[in-house]
């Protein structure tokens, strides 16, 4: 007895030393794998859960298996569960995916836990795959957003787990289409690899067929090139295993019960469906090797059930791999793409994207292009302010004593799950839209605290005085701000994220009729009284707004800076210099004249009978095209959903039930605001589809101001509209959108570049995600019309000369693919959301559209920031006390350059560093051979380009600066491109020293951590 518990003593001695011994020298990544068998179809077993980071319920429901009644998910026992599968076991393997709920039950966990995961880690066990924040959309998500939220993932992975917590694989298995912004990103961040679950049911057919289920992804072929080239695989079945496999306590499979002297026993039947089953999947793919998920949604609570299967299966299996040669594995995605890497097959290569997706005839996931239009408003707003935050906490150099990390994580992290596929996509049940909402009014409402103390580092001219404190006003999108309605004094603080000077209107809603402007400079600023409307008033959450109408201003804001402006109640004698109030006359008159809207740069022409838009006018080109706009609604299909013939429109799928759209109304009236500063022209096509066209004073653009909302549906029919904008331009058929923001790329209707379409819906099968802007171009005229959004949308050119941008959606049916509700949005008066947004239009020639559209563009998703203090002191006063212009920046950037991050970097950085380094991110925003000058090159020297802080040192880093740019060495691939075989570039970006001077080229993004030393 004694020396039994002497050895079992001895046992756990041994046990603790190896755990120690594993853990000082990790032996993870590619050199982790488990063996395969040369010559044998070797299928890669890949244990893995895909844990929603919201969807039918909220992210803290889905964690602590809440509301077991909508779905029965509890990631906290996924993770408690596989922990102990695998120590008992070195063969096992686990994925895991998003770090939102990973970090979260790592907070909960003891030290001696934390150790032995770390354990697993080292070991390769437990291997972290794509590792950000969530699995995010890829329509609706824009570029800023899904560098950020990567970026917070892999820094915990990093601080946490070191090397071998760094992901090498993709793993974008649920988002509904894929974007080649994404898989560029992808690349830059030092990804070997991506796989996916989901591509049309057309194009993953003739794939399977021609066994090119794989492929090199060129995420940038005309600008990064190399450097942005991806391996990507598309799943054989979803992210699932194969049909009677899923031995998960959710499933309904048939375990592997072993016992022959049962009558159940079924062990021959399981393996020879199994083998059926991975020769099949393997006829699809150029190797002998088969990546087989062993997993789904939410799967792994009690991990014991799986894993025991496996084990059987592994076992039963492999004992007739003589017969059957099929050998089986426990596997990671990486492990995978390793043994694939090693193959001499020449891979085929794609550069177009994977939308829009369809699962079945008639079934395109376009509509959650559009779906809950006002969230994705908000998240892009948010994302906005989340740079601004960030900036001002690094520029002010606020420290830990001002809590701005912890505040400023909050924001980080609720806009991380914001980019989830199920967030931003509009595709959520509605208490779980409304959760993420919240979550970012918190984030946003910590992160005005740390811009607080910012100003109360900046404003000041000593440290003798305290500035008041900054107000926000949140909904100044709908004419709403409690302080300017109700103090006749007021002082407007504008900050510019920009890296260059900019000049931004701003409408500040009032009370009065009289104001005066005074600049920074103390000078008047011109201004314009503007009337809010009845259907602005009309605004279900403008409950308890007394404001009756909008004073209108240009600000002027230094690079990387703010600009204080002085508002005061006046009256009309003194102010009326620098003021003017709208006059009010109607588009549509007796005589049927036209009503000419025009400022310095453009014109728009308006019916004189009917109202209607008529042409558009670049004065500075001399252009002139013919332009007709109004909103349309197409009727959303209903249906059982049974088959793609019945399959209605919802939340994720947009089908309407006619290729016809119908008219809004045709306009009910028009009337025109002249004025100094703007002038506008207010249209009503129904009671629920208004619309204001502006000219600013001095733009280039004509801004399309749309409220749409309640939608009705009382007649049983629900609807999804669009702003069409129809010219006489020739388009051939052809149109372009933006990937997520940057690069764009080039749609023809009813076609897709690597494969034959079968269109079974005219319309849907058209839309292509907007992010940011769509064009069309008459290539023999030289002319291009260009549309800028202010939110993610679904757009398209369903007819030549025309454009169609989809607003909003409401819909009376699910469209059975999960969700289990009818995307039926309603506001505070349960009436139908009620939802307003901006169209930018520029007419010009292709040189000066792509100058105009890449500028405006930065201008709009990265807007000033404005903020408001009652005003307690005069002018002479406050001037005594308080800057009234700053710029945080010594010199401007060039035109072509965009400071995408300036933050500060909690702990000590990739690199260490003597005190806390900051991140600068520098971005080239112009392709190749868009712009005669924007596209060259450019150069940037950091050295002393800040005024707070001079830069001592640099070290690049990858995209996710989560490691050093000159130790990233990706996997390299052989294509069928006969171009890439005589290039002999690597896929690794060329390393540069760590000069202070940056060198961009277009498209190309640079991270730096940078080490700094404080000005005297």
């Amino acid at each position: 007895m004694e020396m039994a518990v002497l050895s079992g003593l001895h046992l756990f001695v041994f046990i603790v030393v190896f755990l120690q011994t594993v853990d000082s020298n990790p032996s993870c990544g590619y050199g982790s794998c488990n063996a395969v068998r040369e010559g044998m179809i070797n299928v890669h077993l890949v244990p893995h859960t895909h844990d929603d980071v919201g969807w039918l319920k909220t992210v803290d429901q889905y964690f602590y298996g809440d509301k077991s009644n909508i779905q029965r998910a509890g990631v906290q026992y996924i993770l408690d569960s596989v922990v102990q599968e695998l120590l008992s076991d070195p063969t096992k393997r686990f994925i895991y995916v998003e770090v939102a709920f990973f970090a979260r039950w790592w907070r909960q966990q003891s030290d001696s836990m934390r150790h032995t995961v770390k354990g697993l880690v080292n070991r390769g066990q437990l291997e972290f795959i794509l590792g950000g924040w969530c699995m995010n959309d890829e329509a609706s998500t824009h570029y800023n957003a899904i560098i950020d939220q990567h970026t917070l993932g892999f820094e915990f992975l990093r601080q946490n787990f070191g090397v071998c917590g760094r992901p090498r694989v993709a793993w974008q298995i649920d988002p509904f289409g894929h974007s080649r912004e994404q898989a560029s990103l992808f690349a830059q961040m030092g990804f070997d690899g991506l796989f996916f679950g989901r591509l049309d049911y057309q194009d993953k057919d003739e794939r399977i067929k021609t066994k090119s289920m794989e492929m090199l992804w060129k995420g940038s072929p005309t600008n990064l090139k190399k450097t942005a080239d991806l391996f990507t695989g598309a799943l054989y079945n979803g992210y699932g295993p194969p049909e009677g496999f899923c031995f998960d306590l959710l499933c309904t499979d048939d375990p592997i019960m072993d016992d022959d002297r049962m009558h159940d026993y079924n062990v021959p039947r399981k393996v020879e469906k199994f083998v059926n089953a991975s020769k099949d999947w393997a006829n699809a793919y150029a190797t002998k090797h088969v990546l087989m998920p062993m997993g789904s949604d939410f799967n792994y609570q009690s991990s014991n059930a799986w894993f025991k299967n496996l084990d059987k299966l592994i076992k039963y299996v492999n004992n007739q791999s003589n017969k059957t040669n099929v050998n089986l594995l426990y596997s990671t995605p990486s492990c995978y793409l390793s043994s694939v890497n090693k193959e001499a097959v020449r891979w085929p290569t794609k550069e177009d994207d994977f939308f829009p997706y369809a699962h079945r005839p008639h079934s395109f996931w376009t509509g959650y292009f559009s779906s809950r239009p006002a969230l994705k408003d908000y998240v892009r707003r948010t994302n906005n302010f989340l740079q601004v935050c960030k900036q001002m906490d690094a520029i002010a150099a606020l420290e830990d004593t001002d809590n701005s990390t912890y505040e400023i994580r909050i924001l980080k992290e609720a806009m991380g799950v914001a980019q989830h596929h199920d967030a931003v996509s509009g595709t959520e049940k509605q208490p779980v839209a409304y959760d993420y909402a919240q979550r970012l009014a918190h984030g946003v409402a910590a992160c005005q605290k740390v811009v607080n103390d910012a100003y109360g580092k900046l404003l000041p001219l000593n440290t003798s005085y305290s500035p008041p404190g900054q107000q926000f006003c949140n909904i100044l999108n709908i004419s709403v701000c409690g302080l300017t309605e109700n103090y006749g004094q007021f002082t407007l603080t504008v900050y510019n994220p920009l890296g260059q000077a900019v000049t931004s209107w701003v409408r500040i809603p009032i009370v009065g009729k009289a104001y005066q402007v005074k600049g920074p400079d103390n000078k008047n600023v011109p201004s314009q009284i503007v009337p809010l409307t009845k259907d602005t008033k009309r605004i279900p959450e403008r409950q308890g707004s007394i404001a009756q109408n909008e004073l209108v201003f240009r600000t002027s804001v230094p690079a990387l800076g703010f600009s204080v402006y002085f508002v005061s109640k006046s009256n009309k004698a003194r102010v009326k210099l620098a003021q003017t109030t709208s006059k009010k006359r109607l588009v549509k008159n007796q005589e049927g004249v036209d009503t000419v809207l025009k400022n310095e740069h453009v014109s728009l022409r308006f019916d004189g009978t009917s109202g209607q838009l008529k042409t558009m006018r670049n004065l500075n080109s001399d252009i002139e095209i013919s332009l007709q706009q109004g909103f349309y609604y197409y009727q959303g299909h209903t249906g059982n959903n049974t088959m793609g013939a019945l399959q209605a429109s919802g939340a994720y799928v947009f089908r309407p039930n006619t290729t016809k759209a119908f008219h809004a109304k045709q306009l009910e009236r028009s009337y025109m605001r002249e004025g100094r500063v703007v002038q506008e022209v207010h249209q009503r096509f129904s009671p629920w589809v208004t619309q204001v066209v502006r000219l600013y004073e001095d733009e280039m653009y004509a801004e399309f101001e749309w409220t749409v909302g309640p939608i009705p549906v009382d007649d049983g029919i629900g609807k999804e509209v669009v702003s069409q904008f129809l010219t006489t331009l020739d388009t051939k058929g052809t149109f372009y959108t933006d990937a997520n923001g940057r690069e764009i790329l080039k749609r023809k209707r009813n076609d897709r570049a690597t494969w034959n379409l079968y269109q079974t819906e005219p319309v849907s099968g058209n839309f292509y995600p907007v992010n940011s802007r769509i064009f069309i171009k008459d290539e023999a005229l030289g002319v291009q019309f260009t549309i800028l959004t202010d939110r993610s949308q679904g757009g398209s050119s369903i007819n030549d000369g025309g454009i169609q941008l989809m607003v909003h959606r409401r819909l009376l049916h699910d469209d059975g693919l999960g969700v289990g509700e009818a995307l039926n949005e309603t506001g505070l008066d349960h009436k139908g959301l009620v939802v307003r947004g901006k169209h930018y239009v520029f007419l010009g020639t292709f040189g000066e559209s792509s100058a105009f559209h890449r500028r405006m563009a930065l201008r709009l998703f990265m807007a000033p920031s404005l903020s408001f203090m009652p005003n307690v002191m005069k002018y002479a006063n406050w001037t005594k006390h308080f800057q009234t212009q700053w710029s945080g920046m010594k010199t401007n950037l060039p035109d072509n350059v965009h400071l995408l991050t300036l933050e500060q970097w909690g702990g000590s950085g990739v690199v260490p560093a003597s005190s806390e380094p900051y991140i600068i991110r520098l971005e080239h925003i112009f392709e190749t051979g868009e712009h005669s000058e924007l596209s060259k090159d450019a150069t940037v020297n950091l050295q002393d380009l800040f005024v707070t802080f001079e830069v001592d040192s640099v070290t690049e880093l990858t995209l996710g600066a989560n490691l050093v740019l000159s130790d990233l060495h990706r996997l390299q691939w052989n294509t069928t491109d006969v171009n890439d075989n005589m290039d002999e570039t690597p896929m690794e970006p060329k390393i540069r020293n760590n000069s202070l001077n940056v060198k961009l080229s277009p498209m190309q993004i640079r991270t730096y951590q940078v080490q700094r030393k404080n000005r005297t």
